[in-house]
């Protein structure tokens, strides 16, 4: 991925691609859109200057010695992170997914931007509303078992449910469907 023209990054959600110095390599129309920066801009720079993400406080967030990027320059979990972007025009507030491609030095990293609050029609109808009943008891740390008993149905059901959030959230595990689930904002 280094080295490639900005364009071989394709996604509808704004994302781009940067090595383990933080230079970004890839810079799609998406993320031009949402941040008012073009490609020919940020391919080249550090993502921490072209991003200068701060959190709700005020916070610095992206900067030289980013936290998430050591996190996954290191194959450690960076968990999506809620970030204020300055346009040109206005605040933007962004959740960021990180994404590590490849192993050793040719690893490469993907940051997804998704504004705060907007979901997609596809995330919208992911889940039916019982599952959605479901992984919300998930989320607030209740038992297969204990789930059945609150919505009157039986425990095979309630664990028919939690594989099919599973299968729809693309998780391993439950833990793993809720932090997915976090991250889609389908719960709190």
């Amino acid at each position: 991925m280094a080295g490639q023209p900005a364009a071989s990054v394709r996604s509808g959600d704004a994302l781009f691609a940067f090595g383990r110095d933080l230079i970004i390599v890839s810079w799609n129309a998406a993320a031009e859109e949402l941040t008012g920066v073009s490609a020919e801009e940020a391919v080249g720079r550090p993502c921490w200057e072209v991003l200068g993400g701060h959190d709700a406080r005020g916070n610095l967030v992206c900067h030289r010695g980013c936290s998430v990027a050591r996190l996954a320059r290191e194959n450690w979990f960076a968990r999506c992170q809620k970030v204020v972007l300055e346009t040109p025009d206005e605040q933007r507030t962004v959740n960021v997914s990180t994404i590590a491609l490849g192993d050793g030095e040719a690893r490469n990293f993907l940051h997804v931007l998704v504004p705060h609050g907007e979901r997609s029609s596809r995330e919208r109808h992911l889940l039916t509303p019982r599952q959605r009943e479901v992984l919300q008891l998930l989320g607030d740390g209740v038992t297969a078992k204990e789930i059945a008993t609150d919505l009157g149905i039986v425990e095979a059901t309630a664990r028919n449910h939690i594989r099919a959030i599973l299968v729809a959230l693309g998780a391993h595990s439950q833990i793993e469907a809720i932090a997915n689930a976090r991250r889609l904002q389908l719960i709190d």
